[in-house]
């Protein structure tokens, strides 16, 4: 243990205890980690955390959850430190930066805690379970689906997100995928950073710059928003076909409603951080996970599913924050 982690002992209880569950006589305690809510997916990430912390409670009443967000990779290493300091037995983590994290992540991983990693991955792996959305196949269903609803042929725009590996490989899987449509014409790819803003300006800009259009990748649900904003503003009637990813509810309520250009997103679920939650519990316990001979996987990647109007209702969740 670190002083600089001891120092931080008498602070601790007053910096979490809006946002924990404590662990006293407990004889569990997981400790979750996300980033801050800075947009939608992150909102929906945190929202699934704090209510899988509740459900897991009432199931598991040995088992103790403290739930902490960061805005910043250096302040989720604080959080991590802080948990630590808590006898903590499990580690539910979404890495802000996985770089800025690798070092904490892996202090915890070899002092015995147990780890699950969410979503980025460590370039050095740490962690006794990695659970992801398949970022691959993302951008693949977004692929054959603008495809298919445009007969082969069309002008695209790709909105992408920042520069991280998810990011690339979900433009990769996509990029793939519409090679086998050559009359298809990607006119330009360029970076939102999933920002909602930034989106809007870089749409506002591409579409005055590319005067026929047939279809908007977003990649995101968010970027999709703001995208749908600046083909309104622009009043361009040309546009057929607007495909996000995420599955965010507000998306899925326009599919639902069947939105003219809103009809199709791709799944990369934020309450994996609530299977993650389940995960550790198991985990941190030696349980197997259902009838499975085995322990709990070491790695786990969610499928990817199209969303339209056809299988929409499966995926309506009202309360979710996203």
């Amino acid at each position: 243990m670190t002083l600089s982690r001891l120092f931080k002992t008498v602070a601790l209880a007053t910096a979490i205890a809006s946002t924990s569950s404590l662990a006293l006589a407990d004889d569990y305690h997981i400790g979750i980690t996300v980033p801050s809510a800075d947009h939608g997916w992150t909102a929906g990430l945190l929202w699934w955390a704090q209510q899988a912390a509740n459900d897991l409670s009432e199931e598991y009443p040995d088992v103790s959850f403290t739930v902490l967000s960061a805005n910043s990779g250096t302040a989720q290493v604080s959080n991590v430190e802080d948990l630590m300091i808590r006898n903590l037995d499990a580690l539910v983590i979404l890495p802000h930066d996985p770089a800025t994290l690798q070092a904490v992540i892996s202090e915890a991983y070899d002092e015995g805690i147990y780890t699950v990693v969410v979503d980025r991955e460590l370039e050095t792996p740490a962690q006794n379970v990695f659970i992801a959305g398949d970022n691959s196949g993302l951008g693949e269903h977004a692929a054959r689906y603008i495809a298919e609803e445009l007969g082969g042929e069309g002008n695209i725009l790709v909105l992408e997100g920042p520069p991280i590996p998810i990011n690339s490989q979900r433009v990769d899987a996509f990029n793939r995928v519409m090679e086998n449509y050559p009359n298809i014409n990607i006119l330009t790819s360029q970076t939102t950073n999933w920002n909602p803003q930034q989106a809007l300006s870089v749409t506002e800009d591409l579409l005055g710059s590319n005067p026929e259009v047939d279809a908007i990748w977003a990649g995101d649900d968010d970027v999709l928003i703001s995208a749908l904003q600046a083909v309104d503003e622009n009043n361009r009637d040309d546009i057929q076909l607007i495909v996000g990813g995420g599955g965010s509810q507000r998306v899925i309520e326009m599919i639902r409603d069947e939105h003219p250009m809103v009809k199709g997103t791709v799944t990369y679920p934020p309450n994996m951080i609530a299977s993650a939650m389940a995960l550790a519990v198991h985990g941190v316990k030696g349980e197997h996970l259902g009838d499975m001979y085995h322990g709990v996987p070491s790695r786990l990647i969610l499928n990817a599913d199209l969303i339209t109007l056809d299988n929409v209702e499966e995926y309506y969740e009202p309360e979710a924050a996203y």
